[in-house]
């Protein structure tokens, strides 16, 4: 069901019809998977980066670099969600649960900074390419590929259900398919001394990045500009309010998410004069709420009940 508010006309509002709801985050109950993902990734970049050192290979470090970021937003992505987790209070009445979309905005501009710095450096590698230790770079890229994809079959069911953890999802999923690519890369120069390979394997890495970062980062900016939910089309969710009985208008009407799996609606509902004479405003609050919850999956929802006339007196601020 959902949240629904009555008020009157006039000065005095009355609060008539509210069921409470307490809403975990769609990341919650994921947050032991990725507190395993990190200790992953931390492992990865420690093997990376002393592989880079003995082998010389770009691509090894590209991918070390690449998983220091990951393993620093998987982190951010972990502490979002011990955040998320606290309880509301009267001066932050929804808690911590946006910190989740703050956390895939950090996640992003890492991301991006990253891919970038890749494809300058592959680029200068590739036009001067160093000899590398092709056995050693092998190695390396095979142990952190096989750690990587651990972490991919972590996150691949709760990367539907959370921005944070799609963030930390496309994160470990770009840095599987950079080892496999540096892996690629070395046994083309064990088998060919084609060692452009390795600048090539690192820019791979930064362009796969960059894509994916931009989807993320678009996201989540979304979510903190208060945007329309993607599956929530406002014009048929007033159609449906429309449909209620007793309904004559609806108008001011809002949706939005407060974090991943959490989306809210607000809206003021005009309804017929005897309606609110006879008291009937609970039953109609009852048959909005479960519309939007069975149609739209939006289960926190306010309403304010109106006789007609009263939008004459209220400042517009939406359709």
């Amino acid at each position: 069901m959902g949240d629904g508010r009555s008020q009157g006309h006039g000065h005095g509002h009355t609060h008539g019809h509210t069921h409470g709801h307490t809403h975990g985050t769609a990341a919650g109950a994921h947050r032991g998977r990725l507190a395993i993902v990190l200790g992953i990734s931390t492992a990865n970049v420690a093997v990376l980066a002393v592989g880079a050192f003995l082998t010389g290979s770009l691509a090894l470090l590209a991918d070390a670099g690449h998983m220091l970021a990951d393993a620093s937003g998987v982190g951010l992505s972990l502490l979002a969600v011990f955040l998320a987790a606290r309880p509301a209070s009267p001066r932050r009445t929804f808690g911590y649960q946006r910190v989740e979309i703050f956390a895939a905005v950090i996640n992003a501009v890492l991301l991006f900074g990253v891919g970038t710095y890749i494809l300058v450096e592959g680029v200068q590698r590739f036009l001067d390419p160093p000899e590398v230790a092709s056995t050693g770079m092998l190695i390396f890229s095979a142990v952190a590929m096989t750690g990587n994809s651990v972490s991919v079959a972590l996150l691949f069911r709760g990367q539907r259900e959370s921005l944070n953890l799609r963030g930390a999802f496309l994160e470990v999923l770009s840095d599987a398919l950079g080892s496999a690519s540096v892996v690629v890369a070395s046994l083309v120069i064990m088998f060919t001394g084609f060692h452009a390979a390795d600048a090539i394997a690192s820019m791979l890495i930064g362009l796969m990045i960059l894509p994916r970062t931009w989807k993320l980062l678009r996201e989540a900016v979304d979510v903190l500009l208060e945007a329309t939910p993607k599956h929530v089309d406002l014009e048929d969710v007033r159609r449906h309010l429309l449909a209620a009985p007793g309904v004559q208008d609806v108008h001011d009407l809002h949706a939005w998410t407060i974090t991943s799996g959490v989306p809210v609606l607000s809206a003021h509902v005009v309804v017929d004069e005897d309606v609110l004479a006879d008291g009937a405003g609970g039953r109609i609050l009852d048959q909005l709420c479960e519309c939007l919850g069975g149609h739209f999956d939006v289960e926190h929802c306010t309403f304010q009940l109106e006789p007609a006339g009263h939008a004459d007196h209220e400042p517009t601020l939406h359709d």
